[in-house]
């Protein structure tokens, strides 16, 4: 069946839309090599194959919404705008060949990620907004080229961060959702909460708000700070719980998985629910379960 025939909007003011987990760690369980400062890019480059493969596992679990593999393509890398038109076109035929309306939505990840060094979980990269804006701007312009359906702003650590993209954004009439990752009930930069979701809170092109790539303890706390500042959807997609080693480049993971408070979430207005780093398949078709029963 065609990919979704109507605006992600639509579909949050009615119900909850399943999102997919994450795209590195599907790719690695099918052998993919992702190592260098392009990760899933790397793959995006040499197999497309594997990228369509991950997106097809994961619209196969039940995932409404694929996530592209753009999120650490930084525009001067080599065919970079190649790369980033390929990611949605990949992600378009995955969609289209699911059973069930899927959106794809563009990731824009942060410029930490492009340096490839864990900076996307410290912010504060020592660049002004106009800085920052300047190296977004031609990587969501070869991003709408191809046309998503929305725009994901993911992982980002920093509200100035935010402020660039949301410049970037103004006037466009794309659709994005706009997603912090978060410690210790802050922005991974130090910055209070209601006041970073604050920024988007009047932006028409903004969608939903949330956090993602983040402990599921996290989620919560974050979801009534974003709460108390917009009547905008919410959105959740957390990691397993782990943290990044960028100096190892591993992750470590928690004792034991925290729990994923889904009733709490939804009370306090989350539209969109999926996973991040190391959750796979498996855990968002159980995640579609947990929401269908309800």
């Amino acid at each position: 069946m065609p990919r979704a025939t109507g605006p992600l909007a639509a579909a949050l003011a009615r119900r909850v839309v399943l999102l997919d987990g994450g795209l590195s760690n599907q790719l690695a369980a099918q052998g993919c090599d992702l190592s260098g400062g392009l990760w899933t890019g790397r793959v995006l480059a040499e197999r497309p194959d594997q990228v369509e493969a991950a997106h097809t596992a994961y619209a196969r679990a039940g995932a409404e919404v694929l996530i592209t593999a753009s999120y650490q393509i930084g525009y001067r890398a080599p065919e970079a705008g190649v790369l980033l038109r390929r990611s949605v076109e990949v992600a378009d035929r995955a969609a289209r060949a699911a059973d069930h309306e899927v959106w794809v939505a563009a990731s824009v990840g942060p410029y930490g990620a492009v340096l490839a060094d864990g900076s996307e979980y410290r912010g504060r990269y020592g660049l002004t907004v106009a800085e920052l804006a300047a190296f977004h701007r031609p990587r969501i312009e070869a991003l709408l080229e191809a046309g998503p359906d929305v725009l994901a702003l993911e992982t980002v650590p920093d509200a100035t961060e935010a402020e660039a993209l949301l410049g970037v954004l103004a006037g466009t009439g794309t659709p994005a959702w706009l997603s912090y990752t978060v410690a210790g009930g802050r922005t991974r930069a130090g910055q209070p909460l209601a006041e970073a979701f604050a920024l988007a809170a009047e932006t028409p092109e903004v969608i939903a708000l949330g956090v993602n790539c983040c402990d599921p303890q996290e989620v919560g706390p974050a979801l009534e700070a974003a709460a108390s500042v917009t009547g905008k959807p919410l959105l959740a997609y957390p990691n397993d719980g782990s943290v990044w080693d960028a100096a190892t480049g591993q992750w470590h993971s928690p004792p034991a998985p925290p729990p994923w408070d889904l009733p709490a979430w939804r009370s306090t207005g989350a539209r969109l629910l999926g996973g991040c780093c190391r959750i796979g398949p498996p855990a968002i078709e159980t995640l579609a379960a947990r929401l269908r029963a309800r």
